[in-house]
């Protein structure tokens, strides 16, 4: 499995991005997909997933703003970013897992880290006026 990340990049608060992630390598596909972010001296937090049905799941911090979606005949995973804010500035990574992992838990956004499949190799989001 590979995930190769595309986008990002520099932009002004309240401006937009799009991340893109080809995603290769699955016989049917990945059940869960995700995108994570990482700021300098923080811990990686996720931010957004989708399961293969297309249900969605969102950090509170980027509900209203960020849109995690799929084309699933071109296996590439995208999240529109827009209305940004410099609390949003970190290295991005999306993930996939063939698992249909659940991403909530009592009603609790949950973005789990560990055991998954593939990682895309990052891309800068920096989000300064």
């Amino acid at each position: 499995v590979q995930l190769v990340q595309s986008g990002g990049g520099s932009v002004q608060p309240g401006g937009s991005l799009t991340l893109s992630c080809a995603v290769s390598g699955y016989r049917t596909g990945p059940n869960y997909m995700a995108w994570y972010r990482q700021a300098a001296g923080k811990e990686r937090e996720g931010v957004a997933s989708i399961d293969r049905a297309g249900k969605t799941t969102y950090q509170e911090s980027v509900k209203g703003r960020f849109t995690i979606s799929q084309d699933k005949v071109k296996n590439i995973l995208y999240l529109q970013m827009d209305n940004l804010k410099t609390e949003d500035s970190a290295e991005y990574f999306c993930a996939a897992d063939s698992r249909a992992i659940s991403s909530v838990v009592a009603g609790t956004p949950v973005f789990t880290k560990n055991g998954l499949d593939a990682w895309g190799q990052g891309t800068l989001v920096t989000v300064s006026s």
